[in-house]
């Protein structure tokens, strides 16, 4: 078995343009190969097929190798690529081969072998471990849902991490869940025994978690009065499906900790010595403290249903009201982990509440992703050979772009629309490193095509914040912001978002 650490933790990058740019302080250069071999051969040795076996490590942890905490008493955290406890963690092994063990022993047990990828759906459930038999079904539905549509996922570096061809003959029934009148249009009902009054209490806080798990699990385990732990919600890796299990009206018990406001910006500092459950509300959100990367179907989905809790409640959009469970109860947390993207997900709940993203004086975001950019109004257009990363922590948004300094321009052009014409202030956001360009040169232009103004950057310093390039007056139409990579050869720019305010 490889050593699973030579295995690039950010592979839940979904697309990449390949380049023969190198990010030289980040990107690891030793031999990095994917799953696809190992479960293969763990598929050999057991008889548990290779393409089940990928898409169990899928639902888990989307082939990242994690290294869990304890989010909920009683629920053991996971490690490796299947994120293993409990009995499936056979003799503190957490590899491939030790999985594929696992489901071979409850495949003999409950008598399924051979090739129909369906019939396999009982072991699913008993892997699962899940106490519920709803979430041990969905759990089961998530992972032939994966096989039935198939699945790839590529590296930074542009090798297949893993694969799986969609397997046409798998058709997955959809769940039907009674939906009831919820806080949140479009959620799911799951019930919590989990709960008590807040006595009256307004909510004035949320609180951000990781589940240190897979959704099924997540939601499965909080409806299940054996935990003794709930949340509000439970966002899905994705963010395909929501779960509410607390109305937010009553008291979830999702932190285990009296507030203190020094960790909360100094804010209501009236709060100090309450339990933080009874002001707040939680989401759980299925993924690991612990990955490198988070999926920005899931981030999207996020700041939307924030946004309407911080709407119906009256609670500021900022992160001293938005904030971590790590950073409430820093002795045993740490969810959901460093590479939660803060900034960009401020900015996209403001968005969502019409605070920010569109025009008429409002900050517009530019992001390196234009999935996550309100497209009519931003968005970014690569020349010539850039390459994606996530492999520098701080970055905005799901990650940046990277590109060799030469005589060229070949720009990243960060497209913006103003209504009229306007005074604008504009920011760019940038990871540091010791390979950055000293001097990366930001040039802004009109809707006309007259530069307006310009700045170059020493992107070796100032990173993961926002730096002031200027201000400048912009005409009405579609205006840019232009990196250019003219600059001294040996370096790389980092293009990865600007702001106009």
């Amino acid at each position: 078995m490889r050593n699973l650490t030579r295995v690039l933790a950010a592979v839940a990058a979904l697309s990449v343009v390949p380049s023969c740019a190198v990010e030289e302080d980040t990107i690891d250069t030793s031999d990095r190969p994917g799953f696809d071999d190992d479960f293969a051969r763990a598929s050999r040795a057991t008889g548990v097929p290779a393409d089940l076996l990928a898409a169990v490590s899928y639902v888990e942890t989307q082939w990242q190798v994690v290294a869990g905490e304890e989010e909920h008493e009683g629920r053991p955290a996971g490690a490796g690529v299947f994120a293993l406890w409990g009995d499936n963690l056979v003799d503190g092994d957490a590899s491939i081969d030790a999985a594929a063990r696992r489901i071979a022993q409850l495949a003999t047990e409950l008598g399924v072998a051979g090739d129909d990828l369906e019939a396999w759906a009982p072991v699913l459930r008993a892997f699962s471990q899940n106490p519920d038999e709803d979430s041990r079904a969905a759990y089961a539905n998530d992972v032939l849902r994966v096989l039935s549509q198939g699945m790839q996922v590529i590296g930074e570096d542009g090798a297949v991490v893993a694969s799986i061809d969609a397997h046409a003959e798998i058709v997955v029934a959809a769940t039907i869940v009674p939906l009831v009148a919820m806080d949140y249009p479009g959620s799911i009902w799951r019930a919590s025994p989990n709960f008590n009054s807040r006595n009256g209490t307004p909510v004035s806080l949320v609180v951000i978690h990781s589940c240190e798990g897979n959704y099924a699990g997540c939601w499965g385990w909080l409806a299940n009065s054996q935990a003794q732990a709930s949340a509000h919600y439970v966002v899905k890796e994705n963010g395909g499906e929501i779960t509410q299990l607390v109305r937010e009206a009553s008291r979830a018990w999702h932190v285990a900790a009296t507030y203190e406001c020094s960790r909360a910006g100094n804010a209501q500092c009236n709060r100090n010595g309450q339990s933080t459950n009874n002001f707040s509300v939680g989401i759980e959100h299925a993924g690991f403290a612990s990955q490198a990367s988070w999926q920005t179907g899931l981030i999207e989905a996020s700041a939307k249903l924030t946004c309407d809790i911080t709407r119906d409640h009256g609670v500021p959009r900022d992160r001293n009201h938005i904030v971590s469970h790590g950073q409430l109860q820093p002795w045993n947390r740490t969810d959901p982990g460093p590479n939660w993207p803060w900034s960009h997900y401020i900015d996209r709940v403001r968005d969502h509440c019409g605070d920010g993203g569109g025009g008429g004086g409002a900050a517009i975001i530019v992001d390196s992703n234009n999935a996550n950019n309100n497209q009519a109004v931003a968005k970014i257009e690569l020349t010539g050979a850039w390459t994606s990363s996530s492999g520098t922590p701080g970055y905005y948004g799901s990650g940046y772009w990277f590109a060799n300094t030469q005589e060229t321009s070949a720009p990243a052009t960060f497209w913006f629309y103003l209504a009229a014409a306007e005074t604008r202030t504009v920011d760019a956001w940038w990871t540091a490193g010791t390979n950055r360009a000293t001097g990366a040169p930001f040039v802004a232009f009109n809707a006309g095509g007259g530069e307006v103004g310009r700045r170059s950057v020493n992107q070796q310093g100032s990173g993961s914040q926002w730096v002031t390039l200027g201000t400048w007056n912009f005409s009405a139409g579609w205006n840019k912001v232009v990196l250019s990579r003219w600059a001294p050869a040996g370096q790389v720019v980092i293009a990865d978002a600007v702001r106009v305010r």
